[in-house]
């Protein structure tokens, strides 16, 4: 559990520089420029990833039981999971998708991670899950009141918004269909 906990703080941790310490961000972009900043920032951030899976993987062996969710959630979990995909797409494909969930990445985490809350309840999915819920929440509150970042990505388009909703059906039928039991060792329909 203690990788886990490791793990949720740094990958967060350095996810959340923008929201809880811009001026010290803003003076590490200052010292080691944008580049170096970013290198560092993506090593911790993988670091801090590579920790969730082994510490969740660990976690998963022993589960401490917190709850015991109905079935019915696990639909309710199945249905949430439907647009977050193309939401994911969404972020880097502008168009009226993005535009309309202003935060379409945000939004997909908040999605995902409320709907595995559902679905699971042993301790190591509620830090996790919870974890990325509440980190979404701070993130776009912090967003709202930061001026607005330049478009990145794709130009806008409705063909993006096509590719982001027929590939993020597609990437959730695979998920769905077995992919999420390859990568995970869990079904999402048992």
């Amino acid at each position: 559990m203690a990788l886990l906990v490791l793990g949720l703080v740094l990958f967060l941790g350095v996810h959340s520089l923008r929201i809880a310490a811009t001026g010290p961000r803003d003076a590490l972009i200052a010292r080691f420029g944008e580049g170096g900043f970013k290198g560092v920032y993506s090593v911790v951030a993988a670091i801090g990833l590579v920790l969730i899976v082994i510490g969740y993987g660990a976690a998963r062996e022993a589960p401490i039981v917190l709850y015991d969710p109905p079935t019915a959630t696990r639909h309710i979990a199945l249905l949430l999971m439907l647009p977050v995909f193309p939401l994911l797409l969404a972020a880097y494909l502008p168009g009226r998708i993005k535009t309309a969930a202003r935060h379409p990445m945000l939004l997909a985490v908040k999605i995902w991670a409320l709907a595995h809350l559902l679905a699971n309840g042993t301790l190591a999915d509620l830090l996790l899950f919870a974890g990325f819920l509440a980190w979404a929440v701070v993130d776009r509150i912090s967003v709202k009141r930061r001026p607005r970042a330049p478009a990145v990505g794709a130009p806008p388009g409705r063909f993006n918004d096509a590719v982001a909703l027929v590939g993020g059906l597609l990437l959730y039928v695979a998920f769905v269909g077995g992919l999420h039991a390859w990568l995970f060792g869990v079904s999402p329909i048992g």
